[in-house]
């Protein structure tokens, strides 16, 4: 059975930084296949950064130079470093993991971890 718990979430103001934990069981992080969703009130989930199966890494336009996603192997943990935040970062924020290796697809998810950036 496939876990993801993330934490890491809070409020800070514009141009601050977070990090985003998910803690994984039941999946190895070694796989890949991993991402970063995040959805804001009145708006669709969407693909925040992906890490397929080869190790390649995928960011959305608007995050990409702010947010770098990794992953710690050991603790089998995948993280997203989130930096200059803006205040239209605000979201929920929702580890995600794809058995089929298939790029931006959330087939399980966590429950997510609010972040609120204030301007």
């Amino acid at each position: 059975q496939v876990q993801l718990v993330e934490s890491g979430g809070g409020s800070v103001q514009s141009g601050g930084s977070l990090r985003l934990s998910c803690a994984a069981s039941g999946y190895s992080t070694s796989r890949g296949c991993m991402g970063w969703f995040r959805q804001a009130p009145g708006k669709e989930r969407e693909g925040v950064a992906w890490l397929g199966w080869d190790g390649r890494i995928t960011y959305s336009d608007a995050v990409k130079g702010r947010f770098t996603i990794s992953r710690d192997n050991a603790r089998n943990t995948l993280y997203l470093q989130m930096n200059s935040l803006k205040p239209e970062d605000t979201a929920m924020y929702y580890c995600a993991a794809d058995l089929g290796c298939r790029t931006w697809r959330d087939q399980y998810s966590g429950q997510g971890a609010q972040v609120t950036v204030s301007s």
